[in-house]
């Protein structure tokens, strides 16, 4: 069976062996089954010398001429240049010498030399003088791109180097079926000659595809010959399989390295996202206790924050007792003689009507140092028999601290006054105790139940302009209690 890569290997040696089959037609062009320039470099296993490439398409070297300035050219690339340019100057010599205008390095198809390897095989011209008609059609001037490495197989795509690159990037699988059409092409060819070669098909009847050419026609890359020491498979289809089936299998461990590769990046992707995951993790848990510390040191805060709380709720109350003591003290009477000052008169006396509040009680104040507690109550706009027509006023006995002490029920004669501010007409009343009443027997609760005038004073006398009783919306109330 024929081994593609190992027959077309040794196709730098063309130049030193002129291939079997290969007939170099003058002023010719390349035809459907031949390569239109130069053999591709791929095809090779090692790199080529530069002295086997073309200096126009820097491929393997087709049908070479050797130029009077010593480059080599294929056939087919210097017929071009020739077709399409006047005078054109030979383009290694003009790399090598931009300035160069000889006579040697001017490019004509007649002056060319047909070479064989390195050496010219003769020194003979070859005639390819191209008919004037053809030379005017093809006076197009040439446009610097590069061929597809697969032009050989049938791929037109044309381009910059760059453009190249990312077509055979991006065409793979189109160019691995134009090279598995172009195989099975050969091979069915080499399949024909092999049997024109044993006899079995007259050699008058050979041809490829139907084109009408003869097996000398054939243009088969150098190194290929048909020999009786070539393999070669000639049952139908086998071959056909068998490729596609190398094809396939080559397709599938591309795909298979491609995916192991990817692969292998995700597995690194993930062991690095492993890692992460289990460093937030730890981070989490870190955070986790330390939130757990935070919280018990809030909640032991917020305990000591109630406890402050109930300490200054405590100590409010009692710097509210206390300032009640110091104002009780200030105001108090200790001889049984209490002067009450009532101020904003006006306004009180219309809470009373209105029943807002209807009575006002005086501080607390004493028969002695540590006798009776007492105190006085009074009703603006009267109490009882009084309301609505006079001022009420009363006695209160209070529970006090020495109650103990004390002789019980209070015997002792009260007297209440109403002061003129203009100290002309005091309003004066006064009473002794019904010891019989239970408002002057030692207190149980708080105070006792008031006692004393109901009808104090008439509501017309304390507003009549007569008198001083109320002057600057103020009033004052005096009670004496005898304690001899």
């Amino acid at each position: 069976m024929l081994n593609t890569h190992d027959s077309l290997a040794c196709l730098p040696q063309m130049g030193e062996k002129t291939t079997r089959g290969l007939q170099h037609v003058p002023g010719s062009s390349p035809d459907e089954n031949e390569f239109p320039f130069g053999y591709p470099t791929n095809i090779c296993e090692d790199v080529p010398d530069q002295k086997y490439l073309c200096s126009n398409c820097n491929n393997i070297l087709k049908k070479a001429l050797q130029t009077l300035c010593g480059h080599r050219y294929c056939s087919a690339c210097l017929s071009w240049i020739v077709r399409n340019n006047k005078n054109v100057i030979c383009q290694k010599c003009k790399e090598e010498d931009p300035s160069t205008l000889s006579e040697g390095s001017l490019l004509a198809e007649e002056r060319e030399h047909s070479c064989e390897g390195s050496l010219c095989k003769e020194q003979n011209h070859v005639q390819t003088d191209t008919p004037s008609k053809e030379k005017q059609n093809h006076s197009t001037p040439l446009i610097s791109k590069d061929g597809c490495r697969f032009s050989e197989v049938g791929c037109s795509f044309r381009g910059s180097k760059e453009k190249i690159k990312e077509h055979e990037k991006a065409a793979v699988g189109a160019h691995m079926l134009l090279l598995l059409q172009h195989i099975k092409q050969l091979k069915a060819s080499l399949c024909t000659a092999a049997k024109a070669a044993n006899g079995s098909i007259p050699h008058s009847e050979l041809n490829v595809n139907g084109a009408g050419k003869s097996i000398s026609d054939l243009q088969i890359p150098g190194g290929l010959e048909v020999s009786g020491d070539l393999e070669v498979d000639c049952f139908p289809g086998s071959s056909v399989s068998e490729d596609e089936s190398v094809l396939q299998q080559l397709v599938r461990e591309k795909v298979i390295s491609e995916l192991e590769n990817k692969l292998h990046v995700f597995e690194n992707i993930v062991s690095v996202l492993n890692k992460e995951v289990e460093t937030s993790n730890l981070e989490i848990t870190a955070f986790r206790r330390q939130s757990e510390l935070d919280q018990n040191i809030i909640r032991g805060l917020e305990l000591k924050i109630a406890e402050l709380h109930r300490c200054l709720t405590q100590k409010d109350a009692g710097l509210s007792s206390l300032h009640k003591s110091l104002l009780f003290s200030e105001q108090a009477s200790y001889d049984g003689v209490f002067l009450w000052k009532i101020t904003d008169v006006g306004r009180k006396l219309q809470d009373s009507v209105t029943g807002r509040t209807v009575s006002l009680y005086s501080p607390a104040f004493y028969t002695a140092k540590y006798g009776y507690k007492v105190c006085l109550r009074v009703y603006l706009n009267g109490d009882g028999t009084g309301k609505g027509t006079h001022v009420s006023l009363f006695f209160v006995v209070m529970k006090g601290d020495y109650d103990a002490l004390l002789p019980w029920p209070f015997r002792h004669k009260v007297t209440f006054m109403l002061l003129d501010q203009n100290n002309r007409e005091h309003i004066i009343d006064a009473f002794r105790p019904d010891l019989t009443s239970a408002s002057f027997q030692r207190p149980v609760n708080d105070m006792n139940v008031a006692s004393g005038c109901p009808m104090f004073l008439p509501l017309s006398k304390l507003q009549s302009p007569k008198y001083a009783y109320v002057k600057e919306d103020t009033l004052f109330l005096k009670c004496i209690i005898e304690t001899n």
